[in-house]
């Protein structure tokens, strides 16, 4: 899979018919494992793997029950048949991987010793024929002494960048040869060396890496995340122990309308705090909608949210049942508040849409549609009561004016938050090594494609007693077109040069 090379041919080049036995079965299964077809082939197959699963949600995605339902059963038995919802932990998948980390290291293998020869050791001496040959090639009629031509065109060549020269007489010919940028041969090498490096991050990733969704409340705890697994035509969910402990602290919904619901398309950011319990103590975290949090490997990112409206905070209005003038308290969510008479109200539950009996789990409230707080009310040495505060909507219902422990209760204002916050949690073990092989070819992209290698000869043959021809041409491997002008601009100050040295 290295870069396409010119070799100079270094005397007249015979052909003969290949032979028909084509060598041992061993040689030609080893020259098609390093063959660069194949690995055009591999990358062609991992391509369309990687774009099914673009088009073809993964199980490890928020929201894959929903796009598995979707389904017909005929996909959803084919497509876990063969292995498409998890398409990047399949063996196929992997056997590609492996195949064709192969090739690029049998390819690199059998093609670096030609690669180093050419490099290390140029041609200085040439046929003139071939030189002639070369686009933008002249040839010239100089007096003067040899060396001191030489000298003068070893001189030009490094002013115009070609600082690796070297002089060679071979046949009676003087040879000068200069080149620039011979790392550039190099470059598909490193290029392989990235490929692999991004292979086997990603190979670490698979086979260590963890993934899971921690769906949570402010209040709870678990070590414990869910991934989902799908087998043929079932989805099952399957959970994994974390080494630490998740308690949630906090969780804030940022809206762009105080008024709207708690809609995704009415949220500008999700906020999660919590703590992490492990051998080494209690630490605060928090993670936002762009900003994950990371710790021990593993890395925290908002996922999702329940579409069951709750209250982060809320303002009640206590009015004294023997007319006083009426109070008004912001609780914090499982939080209390004291009376001045040492009364004690706590926030004890929230409801989006109040009704008389138990809450539907499912019912989507993100809307508020009849909000309202249970709270717990406890007058001095006294037992708890519960207290309802309704929103507007229902102000007016016989319960809600009702006084318990001396006070009735409305609810002024309460900030809106999601039940719950969903995080995602990935332990990536091979996502610093893939990042540094992204960062290798890139680089090594740039220095192939924006760089050359750029040869160029001047071939001295008398012609007289203290005349020259002196033959001038040369190649790059790539931007033909600047090559070309540099080439033209080198002509022309030999031609100046020595035009001065015979003036």
């Amino acid at each position: 899979m290295s870069a396409i090379e010119e070799i100079v041919p270094k005397g007249p080049i015979e052909f003969s018919s290949p032979a028909r036995s084509g060598g041992s079965s061993l040689s030609r299964f080893m020259g098609l494992l390093c063959s660069v077809r194949l690995g055009v082939t591999l990358l062609v197959l991992l391509g369309l793997a990687c774009f099914l699963g673009m088009i073809i949600m993964q199980q490890n995605v928020e929201g894959f029950s929903n796009y598995y339902f979707t389904l017909t059963p005929a996909q959803r038995l084919v497509y876990g048949k063969l292995g498409f919802f998890d398409i990047y932990h399949s063996w196929y998948f992997n056997a590609l991987l492996c195949v064709l980390s192969l090739n690029i290291v049998l390819a690199s293998i059998d093609r670096i010793p030609k690669t180093w020869t050419y490099v290390s050791k140029p041609n200085v001496a040439v046929p003139v024929r071939w030189l002639k040959e070369q686009s933008g090639s002249v040839v010239m009629e100089v007096q003067g002494e040899r060396e001191a031509i030489a000298s003068r065109i070893k001189a030009a060549m490094k002013k115009d960048g070609w600082k690796r020269t070297a002089l060679v007489e071979k046949n009676g010919k003087l040879f000068v040869f200069g080149q620039s940028g011979v790392w550039n041969r190099l470059g598909a090498y490193a290029v392989h060396v990235a490929l692999l490096t991004i292979f086997f991050g990603g190979f670490l990733t698979a086979q260590l890496g963890t993934t899971g969704q921690l769906p949570l409340s402010p209040g709870q705890k678990t070590n414990l995340i869910s991934d989902t697994v799908v087998d043929l035509d079932q989805v099952n969910t399957v959970t994994k122990q974390l080494p630490f402990e998740v308690a949630f602290t906090d969780i804030q919904q940022k809206l762009i309308k105080k008024e709207g619901s708690i809609s995704a398309g009415n949220t500008i950011d999700w906020i999660t705090r919590f703590t992490i319990k492990d051998d080494d103590g209690i630490h605060d975290a928090m993670v936002q909608m762009n900003r994950p949090f990371d710790y021990r490997g593993y890395r925290f990112f908002q996922s999702s949210f329940t579409s069951i409206g709750r209250a982060r905070n809320i303002t009640v209005r206590l009015t004294p049942a023997d007319g006083g003038d009426p109070q008004e308290m912001t609780i914090a969510r499982d939080g209390t508040s004291t009376l001045a008479d040492g009364t004690k109200v706590k926030f004890s539950e929230f409801r989006g849409n109040f009704r008389i009996g138990r809450e539907d789990p499912n019912e989507d409230t993100s809307n508020y549609p009849n909000p309202a707080a249970v709270l717990q009310v406890t007058p001095p040495n006294s037992v708890p009561q519960t207290a309802y505060a309704f929103g507007p909507q229902l102000a007016n219902i016989p319960v809600a004016k009702k006084p318990v422990a001396g006070f009735t209760y409305q609810l002024v204002d309460f900030e809106k938050v999601s039940d719950q916050h969903i995080l995602s949690v990935q332990r990536d073990p091979g996502s610093n090594v893939v990042y540094v092989g992204f960062m290798m070819l890139f680089l090594t992209l740039v220095s192939v494609f924006f760089f050359s290698h750029q040869r160029v000869w001047a071939a001295i043959e008398q012609t007289s007693s203290s005349s020259y021809e002196v033959t001038l041409g040369g190649n790059t491997n790539r931007n033909q077109n600047a090559f070309a002008e540099k080439l033209k601009r080198f002509i022309n100050e030999v031609g100046r040069t020595n035009m001065e040295a015979e003036a």
